[in-house]
This record gives C-alpha cells, sequence and structure tokens, in this order.
C-alpha cells in the first residue's frame, strides 16, 4: 500500500525536483501568500476569552495591509479573509496555482494541560492509589516558527495535533492521497514531498524569530523543522510561525491587543523585507 501510494506521488516529486533549477536561478519575491490558520468549525486553541482562529485572522489581515501599503509592487494572496473553513490542500493549492514566492501561515501556541496528583483515594483491593486533576499550563510562553521537515519520533506528536484538522474535512482521504494523520506511516509518504526550498525557508523563519526576540523582547523558542501537512505540500519557501501561547494569560493578551499585534506583524514585514533583499537574484 505505501509502495503503491509513494509510486503515485512520484509525478509530483519529480516536478518539484525540475523547479527547484529555475527557482534558484530567477528568483524575486513578487507574491505572497498569508494564511490565517484554522477557521470555521476548526477554532484551533482555546485561550480564557479568545480563539486561534480569530486572533490568527486579525494578525494576517493586519500584515497582508501592511505589505499592500508599504511593498504594493509585490501581490498579496489570502487564503482566508473571514472566519471560514479553508481545506489545508486548498490554502498550499493557492499558493503553488499561483506561483507564489513565500508562504506564511500565523498560528497562536496552547499547552496541554498537566496532570498532577489531587489527592490519594483506596480502591477495591484496599490499596491507595493517586487521584489526579488536570491544571491548566499557564506559564510557557514565547515564540517559536517551523519550517517543513522529516519526522523525528519526539515531533511526532505535536505534527499529528496540528494535522488533526484534516480529519474534519470532507473527503480528506481523496484529497490528501489516502492520508490518516493517526498512521505513523503516513510520515514515510510525507518525506516524499522533500523541501526543496529549506535553506531559504531557514533563512526567513530565522528572521522573523531574530524580530520577536531583539525588537520585541520575547522569548525566542527557536526555529524548528517539522512534517507539518500545510507545509509540506507548498512547493516554494514556506514558515509556519507560532505568535505567543493563547494558554498563557499574559501572551494571550499580548497577541489580542493592537499593541502586540502590531509588533507581530513588524517582525514578520521586517523579516521579509531582508529576506527579499538578501535573496532575490535578478
Amino acid at each position: 500500500m505505501i509502495r503503491r501510494r509513494a509510486i503515485s506521488l512520484l509525478p509530483l516529486f519529480v516536478l518539484l525536483l525540475s523547479s527547484q533549477v529555475t527557482f534558484s536561478q530567477n528568483y524575486k519575491v513578487k507574491t505572497i501568500v498569508i494564511d490565517a490558520g484554522h477557521g470555521g468549525n476548526k477554532p484551533g486553541a482555546k485561550g480564557s476569552f479568545s480563539l486561534e482562529k480569530d486572533v490568527a485572522l486579525q494578525v494576517a489581515l493586519k500584515l497582508g495591509k501592511k505589505f499592500e501599503t508599504e511593498m504594493p509592487e509585490v501581490k498579496i494572496l489570502y487564503t482566508r479573509k473571514t472566519d471560514v473553513d479553508v481545506d489545508f490542500y486548498k490554502r498550499a493549492a493557492l499558493a503553488n496555482d499561483n506561483n507564489a514566492d513565500i508562504f506564511i501561515s500565523i498560528h497562536c501556541n496552547s499547552m496541554p494541560d498537566n496532570r498532577v496528583v489531587a489527592g490519594y483515594t483506596t480502591n477495591k483491593s484496599g490499596k491507595k492509589v493517586p487521584r489526579y486533576a488536570y491544571v491548566k499550563n499557564k506559564t510557557t510562553r514565547g515564540t517559536e516558527t517551523f519550517v517543513a521537515g522529516s519526522h523525528r519520533l519526539n515531533e511526532q506528536d505535536a505534527a499529528i495535533r496540528e494535522n488533526e484538522d484534516v480529519k474534519l474535512e470532507k473527503n480528506y482521504q481523496k484529497n490528501y492521497d489516502g492520508y490518516d494523520p493517526k498512521n505513523p506511516e503516513t510520515f514515510i509518504i510525507l518525506s516524499l514531498f522533500k523541501n526543496l526550498f529549506r535553506d531559504k525557508s531557514l533563512k526567513l523563519a530565522s528572521l522573523i524569530q531574530d524580530n520577536y526576540t531583539k525588537d520585541d523582547n520575547r522569548v525566542n523558542r527557536g526555529v524548528k523543522e517539522q512534517g507539518l501537512l500545510i507545509l509540506q505540500r507548498c512547493g516554494l519557501p514556506a514558515i509556519l510561525t507560532e505568535i505567543g501561547f493563547i494558554s498563557n494569560p499574559t501572551e494571550e493578551e499580548y497577541i489580542n491587543s493592537d499593541t502586540g499585534q502590531a509588533e507581530i506583524v513588524n517582525s514578520i514585514f521586517k523579516a521579509v523585507k531582508t529576506y527579499k533583499k538578501e535573496t532575490e537574484t535578478i
């Protein structure tokens, strides 16, 4: 089964490989796709008073407006401009079909609840056993930016959680060539979508993280490679940036504030401006 799926993906792999030669010789940032994560019936992470899908959309729209105002020579495309559900494969397809030069996906991070011992109880055998409760993790904070990469074992849980939205999409098995976010074998299939633009993706991600840290005094959780489906399907430099922890009350306030969103937008915009200057070949 895996071999048959892999063979079916070879034409796309060959197409992407041939495009890399042209890409390296004639690269100019002319089109940017801005992706507001989640949306519609996929709210994403939940804070105490806000949802990831709403924060991501607000930042995405403000980022696009800044590009349109200060970099009018660059065409800006949005995967969504309202609270609607857009399938993952359609988000990537928008970038691929329009020959976009950069894909930027905006997300908010969140930590799962911590399991703690809340006391002890006695079971039927008379043995004393712990009783557990779940307490929200409100302390973890910072930003991190992802690029497409092959999985290592300790990365699988995070990527599966992010890719789990695929299950909510109608006909997901057909649209994603049998992709099952709960099946570890799927990462073997996804590895065929080798990231041809890894270096440029890493460069942009590093610039964004540096700006978050130096300009906005944010905690830097680093640039990471992970097998996130939406990035794996993009045949262009692509990053997914987690702008803060919605599970942290202080950061939730920050990423919802006008000041916080302005700083986030400026950090991403400044990174793209530097990236554009340093990578364009024509």
